[in-house]
């Protein structure tokens, strides 16, 4: 495979590129308000360098929701409360809806309680999980988010030692706030690369970093096709059996505690389970030191020596930050496949000749 021109990308304003996301899901029946929450979502991966969790997933939504595995104006509910314990079901509600309303519960009991707890099981797709964590950082709060996917569509990941598909990516997020700068935020799948990231590599045509996947017979492989099959391949854990073992243990967390399942293809689940921790630092004691004590750590981190001349030490959600304002000011970059998948969902949709052309005319 070969590397794709870049100049082939175009650079989309946020503010076009989320009015366009917002107004193919109204058009496919999501309200004003959900509409709004999966636009606002989707296009702030992509701001933060996330495509993975961007608008590649529009058709994705649509094609789930169709097949009635995801559900348009459903409404999470609480239906366990303990005060600082909460739990949440989605009701295969779109996940970005959810996923917000778990935070905002979050952030209400530990502001109540010092410290919150919150289980959301039966969520459509989440999408980014950082952006959870920054948005509790922004209000002065240190949060630990644990996800996974249960059932036959979620299971990409083979364990450690094997070949075959037993595990989801099962992603995870912390976030601190800093004094004087963004929050840190650490982002990451239990797996080398999530499934978005085959696909915005398949779209783009360019390979998959060494060790991400192995084929259906085990091999190493860095060709995204490789991963879709047939006959299909396997994501691969990161750190080897310690990634493993971590993805094993979120699954748990986000699959068994909060009641909605872990990975098991008999189970008819579909979408993803998370466990949130909300803390408020002034229940520990620290307060506002909390911020001050982040940032001079991070200042301490990246004071270090670079090994490559010219190179640079950076701390989690610094690259997303710098991201973040560079795509606001300059457009976020789409790959021609994806600007494609974008028209190919307004049409869907029945968006009238006009506002399809309009959308050609964003995203061509």
């Amino acid at each position: 495979m070969t590397e794709p021109s870049r100049s082939a990308e175009r650079l989309i304003p946020a503010d076009a590129l989320r009015r366009l996301v917002q107004r193919i899901f109204a058009a496919f029946g999501s309200a004003e308000a959900e509409a709004a929450s999966i636009a606002r979502n989707l296009v702030d991966a992509n701001l933060a360098g996330h495509e993975s969790h961007g608008v590649i997933r529009v058709a994705s939504y649509l094609t789930w929701s169709r097949e009635g595995k995801v559900f348009p104006n459903r409404a999470p509910r609480v239906v366990l409360d303990h005060g600082a314990a909460v739990t949440i079901d989605g009701d295969q509600g779109f996940g970005q809806v959810a996923g917000e309303r778990a935070l905002a519960v979050g952030i209400e009991r530990a502001r109540d309680h010092g410290v919150a707890l919150v289980a959301l099981r039966n969520s459509g797709h989440l999408g980014r999980i950082g952006g959870f964590a920054e948005t509790a950082a922004a209000a002065g709060l240190v949060s630990l988010h644990f996800v996974n996917s249960p059932g036959q569509g979620g299971i990409q990941v083979a364990p450690f030692g094997g070949r075959d598909r037993r595990l989801a990516p099962n992603p995870l997020a912390i976030g601190v706030p800093a004094a004087g700068g963004p929050a840190l935020v650490l982002d990451i799948t239990t797996s080398v690369v999530p499934e978005g990231k085959v696909r915005v590599a398949l779209n783009r045509g360019v390979p998959l970093p060494e060790g991400a996947m192995i084929d259906a017979e085990g091999r190493p492989s860095r060709d995204p096709a490789a991963y879709y099959g047939p006959p299909a391949g396997a994501l691969l854990a990161m750190g080897g059996h310690k990634g493993s073992g971590l993805c094993i243990m979120a699954d748990l967390l986000a699959g068994a505690l909060t009641g909605g399942g872990c990975s098991d293809p008999e189970k008819q689940r579909f979408g993803n389970n998370m466990l949130s921790i909300v803390i408020d630092p002034a229940s520990t004691g620290a307060g506002p030191g909390l911020a001050d004590e982040a940032r001079a750590l991070a200042d301490w981190v990246t004071s270090a020596r670079p090994v490559a001349p010219g190179g640079e030490v950076l701390v989690p959600g610094q690259i997303e930050a710098r991201l973040r304002a560079e795509r606001l000011a300059r457009g976020v970059p789409l790959d021609p496949a994806t600007s494609q998948q974008l028209l190919d969902a307004a049409r869907s949709v029945g968006l009238p000749d006009a506002a399809v052309a309009a959308v050609a005319a964003v995203v061509s």
